[in-house]
This record gives structure tokens, sequence and C-alpha cells, in this order.
């Protein structure tokens, strides 16, 4: 019977591994995409290929002062990685909470205090901000019920896409259907960023800065039922580690 209960719980996904959340968390990245290139210096800040090519050509143009800039949204990225690597097991042994849950939380103020920003005020704020919140979360949510994901940009999405249509070709008069799994996953995470990025440039329009408020919403409908996850129904599962990690 215990052995049992323990291949149940190996094969159980946390509640911050399900899919809807995961869902939820790129359509908010989708939003984001949206608000800081319509409203915060006309750039991507949920990751920073493009800012190391921007960087790459200050530095073949000699604009050593520009190039050093980069610098700054470039190392709030490193420092999100960082700290996503290092909180999660001194949370869970010294809260009552996982760090995935925290991080929702502190991604929640984060965006409360965004919204307050004059829209006069430098755009780098906003930018080195999400910057930092979208490496947390790229690197805590790792996979949604097995399968690796990305939660801030689409362009791994776009490539599994590709990489599982080659394989339904292929398995086309088989009967392995497998793989048909995850393209879907990956087909609906696309939708679900290019969903957040249309709502994000409607509602910047609409309310200019303070669109940002919109994704509370959906981050405080995560935020609660993580929290219920961890103070009851996962409450003796804080030991198990999401998939990934």
């Amino acid at each position: 019977m215990g052995t049992q209960i323990k291949e149940a719980k190996k094969s159980y996904y946390l509640m911050c591994e399900r899919k809807w959340i995961f869902h939820i968390l790129i359509v908010v990245a989708g939003f984001f995409g949206s608000y800081t290139y319509l409203l915060r210096g006309n750039v991507f800040c949920n990751a920073q290929t493009g800012n190391v090519v921007l960087m790459g050509m200050a530095l073949g143009a000699e604009k050593w002062k520009e190039a050093l800039y980069y610098l700054i949204p470039i190392s709030a990225y490193l420092m999100g990685a960082s700290v996503s690597e290092l909180f999660p097991n001194p949370i869970k042994h010294h809260l009552l909470i996982r760090w995935d849950t925290l991080l929702i939380a502190i991604e929640m103020l984060v965006v409360l205090g965004l919204g307050f920003i004059p829209e006069s005020a430098p755009v780098q704020i906003s930018q080195v901000a999400i910057n930092f919140i979208a490496s947390m979360q790229y690197n805590t949510f790792r996979q949604a019920e097995g399968v690796p994901m990305a939660t801030t940009f689409a362009t791994n999405h776009i490539r599994q896409i590709g990489v599982g249509l080659v394989k339904v070709i292929r398995h086309w008069r088989t009967k392995d259907k497998s793989h048909r799994e995850k393209l879907l996953q990956h087909f609906e995470m696309l939708i679900f960023f290019l969903a957040g990025s249309v709502a994000g440039t409607v509602l910047c329009k609409l309310f200019v800065g303070k669109a940002i408020w919109a994704t509370l919403v959906p981050l405080g409908v995560i935020l609660g039922t993580l929290l219920y996850a961890d103070l009851i129904v996962e409450k003796d599962m804080m030991e198990k580690k999401p998939a990934g990690h």
C-alpha cells in the first residue's frame, strides 16, 4: 500500500505544473510584450536575444556608451535567473509555500508598481522590471505536465510545432499518435501568447500605462490556486520538485 502511494505521488503533477497554469502565464507574457513595445521603448523584454544583438551592433559601430547600456537589461535578466535558481529550497523550508507561489506574488507587486509609473518616466524602469520577472518566470515554470515549455516567449513553441508536423506526416499511416498531444500543447501555447499580445495592444491603447493592471486578474487566479495547493491539497508534497528542476 505504501509503495502504491509513493508511486502515485511520483506520477502526480503539482499544481504549478498544470497546463492551464502555463496557458495563463504565457497570456500574461504576450501582454507584457505588447506593453513594453507600445509604451516602453519599442522593445521586447521577455527575452534577451535582441539586446545581445543590439549590444553587438553598438560595439561594432564603436558606440561604447550605448553598448554598455545594454548590460542593464541583460544583467537584470541574469539576476532574475540567479534569484529563481537560489530561492526555491530556502523558501519551501522557511515558509509554508513554494517558490513558484511566492514568485507570482512578487510578479503581481511589480505589475502593481508599474501601473503607477507616469508616461514621462524613463522607459528603462519598466524594461528592467519586466526583464527581471520574465527571467524568473521562465526559469521557474519549466514543464507543463511533463512537457518542457517556455512561458515568456513563442520561439520554442513555433519550432516544436514545425517538428511536430513532420512527425505527424511520418507517422500518418501508423498507430503511433503520441506526438500529436505534444504538438497540440505547443500550438495552444502559441495561440495563448498571441491572445495575450492582442489583449495587451487593445488595452494599452485604451488605458495607456495602467493597462498592465489587467494582468493582475489572471495572475491573481494563479496565486489563489497555488496558495490553496501549497496550504491544503499539496501540503504534504512540499519536498516534491516540479519536473525539470
